[in-house]
């Protein structure tokens, strides 16, 4: 039998409303894990971001800690990381659910990726506009919300949609400490009887649709927060010839 002849085959036995729900369960784990551990991981990640600003953070001496936990957790392979998180928990015997261990190794891997991309960001802003603002007496956090942000997303926010897509696909490693996510959920049919190539194939049909629709809600969100963000002065045009 051909592979076509395969999946056709088996397609209505796969294809059932418990099977279905067991996907539709097991993407709803991938969305939260990613989703929420993006969140806090970037919320974490723009707070380091701000320490590392002259402005806004700790004296230079004080950055090392910011800059060894941004550096650290960027080279960290995301499985390292994960298992690292899983039996550390185990040490501590905090006895946490799978889903909160994938979340903080989500986190904490976003945490890092978001403060780079967050203080590139913040620095492509001109520092004269700092010192502009600071010099008419307006709060360090005023100024970065009112004049720094507005021109920094647009290029904060490219980039950190390609880390949320990234870490969405990177969650079919956290089926290792036995987390049901997609990844997990294909295999588990797998070993049920079914073909792998229906059953990989259904996981890369679902891991698509989940990418591509964070990627157009994230073309959607840029398109609106750079529409709103103040045009950069144009150039002064050269003076004629006498």
């Amino acid at each position: 039998m051909g592979v076509l002849d395969i999946i056709l085959a088996e397609a209505p036995r796969f294809f059932t409303w418990w099977n279905l729900l067991f996907l539709g369960q097991a993407m709803l784990n991938t969305l939260l894990a990613s989703l929420l551990g993006c969140g806090l991981g970037y919320a974490a990640g723009f707070l380091l971001a701000c320490l590392r600003l002259p402005p806004l953070g700790l004296p230079a001496p004080l950055r090392l800690p910011v800059i060894l936990w941004v550096e650290g957790f960027r080279r960290i392979p995301f499985l390292v990381l994960l298992l690292l998180v899983f039996f550390l928990s185990q040490f501590a015997r905090l006895e946490a659910p799978l889903w909160a261990v994938a979340v903080a190794a989500v986190a904490l891997r976003m945490s890092a990726l978001a403060a780079e991309n967050v203080r590139a960001g913040l620095e492509s802003v001109r520092p004269q506009q700092w010192e502009a603002a600071l010099t008419m007496n307006l709060p360090p956090v005023t100024v970065l919300r009112r004049v720094v942000l507005p021109q920094a997303w647009r290029v904060i926010l490219p980039p950190s949609i390609v880390h949320v897509l990234s870490m969405v696909k990177e969650t079919s490693l956290v089926s290792q400490i036995g987390f049901i996510e997609i990844t997990f959920a294909a295999k588990m049919l797998t070993q049920r009887g079914f073909s792998a190539l229906l059953t990989y194939g259904t996981a890369l049909v679902l891991y698509f649709c989940l990418s591509w629709a964070l990627a157009s809600l994230g073309r959607w969100a840029e398109r609106r927060l750079t529409s709103r963000s103040p045009a950069s002065p144009p150039a002064a045009s050269p003076l004629p010839a006498p």
